[in-house]
């Protein structure tokens, strides 16, 4: 149970527009990256396999091949850091983990896209 206070200053800290995706989606993560006193931004693609917690602690984690090798990232949905999430295309998934994931090759992991 959380008191009055702490309620208006998680309130305070979420995004305004939050972008609307979902498990199995395919998606691109602009990501602000700091180098020194320089600020850039990095996209991030692939398939979010998870999404956890609520308010201001949410999370999604999203997963992709790079090289051969599986690479997962936790972001923050509403961090200030991820400058937005783009939908390239959504995917049909009937669990809200996509786990098994991490087990299955390249052609296994596809997902069907989802008609809107």
């Amino acid at each position: 149970m959380k008191t009055p206070l702490l309620e208006k200053v998680e309130q305070s800290q979420l995004k305004e527009k939050v972008p609307e995706f979902r498990i199995g989606d395919s998606v691109r993560v602009h990501v602000k990256i700091k180098e020194g006193d320089k600020e850039r931004i990095q996209v991030y693609a692939g398939t979010v396999i998870a999404r956890n917690g609520g308010g201001a602690n949410e999370t999604f984690t999203v997963r992709r091949i790079s090289f051969g090798e599986g690479v997962e990232r936790v972001f923050p949905l509403h961090s200030p850091f991820v400058a937005k999430v783009e939908v390239e295309r959504s995917g049909a998934a009937r669990r809200a983990k996509l786990y098994y994931m991490r087990k299955l090759t390249s052609k296994q992991s596809r997902l069907k896209e989802v008609q809107e």
